[in-house]
């Protein structure tokens, strides 16, 4: 039995769960919201001794998304039971009693599915823009219920006209898997205005994008997730060839999220290291409680509000991806992006330039000892650009700093096999002109786990993970707003390997601890649950 990887392949034929992705080809995913899962249970006061053969419906302890009062509309948009890689395809129609403008849309996605299956990775796009990215839990013989909400405001701008709809669920039922993915998605009109929202939402990736000439604010989303159950499903754990690892990478475990604007780079990320509901060769570590972000895949957003003098000028630009220290030829990565622009009050075309840009030189490496690799990683990129405006000459400067550090070792045969990592990104955007303003970004990930199978053939995963960032604007000298988050996850599961299920005897415990606090208040939550119950 070889390495992670390996041995996710290996649960993934015994416990009907994949190795943390959908199948080696999910086209097109998109981008969902934090969960809170459906309705709860009565809570167990006496936990089982093990899992039996069915358990609590899965949710997280992320807040639900806030619903404002008074009057609104729904709309459904997805009704299908996904079985196979067809594309589910209708067409949106906006609300004719809830006109637009909104001031909040909100987006909610319900399934349910029983029986065997592996977890899946979903996408669904909206006039070609994804709108929504997520992967789905593994189901109970008796079956489980699910759901998903995201604030979509933003996207509004879609929404005000007819769109098509578009969304892939990825699935196979047969003999052995019989989940079918029971998939509804609803749109909730609020009506008012808005705070804030992108006047446009044009999708990239296909093709050139033009921009209206009045954009005076530009940035990028990208739904980045390696997946598809390969190596690049578990990148962060790469070592280089010499080190006869199961997924060599010349680079090791560095990868870096690019957007470029006409083959210039113009943005750079810290990838999420997602984990998903079969991930890390234990699903019974996730049946209740998935990892931060597996029902709520984030877009990474790159201001890209330097480059506006030039994608501004009314011709269309290539703004495209890149994933740095993939191995080449090496799949494994979906990077559907969405760029936003707001616009100037006036109505009048901006025009301006690229005043500056220092992208330092790549700064990783990897040193081996045996069977351990330490790697680091930094990145910089600075980047300065002015436009002409109704509101005066406006200057906007954003410096971007990534680093990763990772220890990752294993034993003979990779048993065990352990990692300790974590990874920063921070990014500044400075405005200089008639309404300064400097917003400051910290975002920091870790992963510190491990799996191992011991004589008795029982396989064991413990792990702990974080998902923090801290966001602060000030408008000239006075505080706009402050965000601070903490997301911490830690859980041990045990199986036995190679036995019918009835004797696999599989244990579980997890603990998610979200706190919130800032400007719009505070939320704390702790979630616990033991061999697939919630816990008081």
């Amino acid at each position: 039995m070889r390495g992670l990887a390996a041995l996710a392949v290996v649960a993934g034929l015994l416990v009907g769960a994949s190795p943390g992705g959908a199948s080696p080809a999910v086209a097109a995913p998109a981008a969902v919201a934090p969960g809170s899962g459906s309705a709860p249970r009565a809570v167990s006061t006496s936990p089982p001794a093990e899992f039996g053969t069915d358990w609590d419906d899965p949710r997280t302890a992320a807040p639900p998304v806030a619903h404002p009062a008074g009057p609104s509309c729904t709309v459904r948009i997805v009704d299908h039971q996904f079985t196979d890689f067809t594309p589910y395809t209708s067409q949106y129609t906006p609300p004719a009693e809830c006109a637009g403008p909104w001031r909040t849309v909100t987006l909610r996605l319900d399934g349910a599915v029983k029986g065997r299956q592996y977890d899946r990775l979903g996408a669904l796009r909206i006039g070609g823009a994804t709108i929504l990215k997520t992967s789905t839990p593994e189901p109970s013989a008796d079956g489980i219920r699910w759901n998903a909400e995201k604030d979509v405001t933003e996207y509004q701008q879609l929404l005000s006209s007819p769109q098509p709809v578009w969304m892939l669920l990825g699935n196979v039922v047969d003999g052995t898997y019989t989940g079918v993915l029971d998939i509804q998605v609803s749109l909730t009109f609020y009506p008012g205005r808005p705070r804030d929202r992108a006047a446009d939402v044009v999708p990239a990736g296909d093709g050139p994008v033009t921009l209206p000439r009045d954009s005076e604010r530009i940035t990028a989303d990208v739904y980045a997730t390696g997946s598809g159950g390969g190596c690049e499903e578990f990148w962060y754990l790469a070592a280089p060839p010499s080190t006869g690892y199961s997924c060599p990478a010349d680079d090791g475990p560095y990868r870096e999220v690019q957007v470029l604007v006409d083959g210039q780079v113009a943005g750079i990320a810290a990838p999420y290291p997602h984990i998903y509901t079969g991930g890390w060769s234990n699903p019974f570590l996730w049946y209740a409680q998935p990892a931060p972000r597996a029902f709520d895949v984030h877009p990474l957003r790159l201001d890209l509000t330097p480059f506006a003098g030039l994608l501004t000028d009314g011709k269309p630009h290539a703004v495209t991806v890149r994933v740095e220290g993939v191995p080449v030829g090496q799949s494994g990565w979906d990077t559907p992006l969405n760029v936003l622009a707001w616009r100037d009050p006036s109505g009048r075309p901006v025009h301006g330039g690229l005043l500056a840009q220092s992208l330092s030189a790549p700064d990783h490496a990897s040193t081996v000892d045996g069977r351990t690799v330490d790697a680091k990683g930094t990145r910089r990129l600075t980047t300065s650009g002015w436009l002409a405006t109704s509101h005066g000459r406006v200057v906007t400067t954003v410096s971007e700093s990534l680093t990763s550090t990772n220890h990752h070792t294993w034993g003979e045969g990779e048993n065990p096999d352990a990692l300790a990592a974590t990874w920063t990104d921070t990014s500044t955007v400075a405005v200089l002109g008639a309404h300064p303003s400097v917003t400051h970004s910290a975002k920091k990930y870790t992963v510190d786990g491990s799996i191992a199978v011991d004589p008795q053939n029982r396989l064991t995963t413990t792990i702990a993970l974080l998902d923090a960032a801290d966001d602060t604007t000030l408008g000239g000298a006075r505080l706009i707003s402050t965000r601070s988050l903490r997301d911490e996850y830690r859980g041990e599961a045990s199986w036995t390997l190679d036995v019918p299920r009835d004797q696999r005897h599989a244990t579980g415990s997890s603990t998610e601890h979200y706190r919130l606090t800032g400007t719009d208040g505070r939320y704390d939550r702790t979630l616990t649950s033991q061999n697939g119950y919630f816990q008081p």
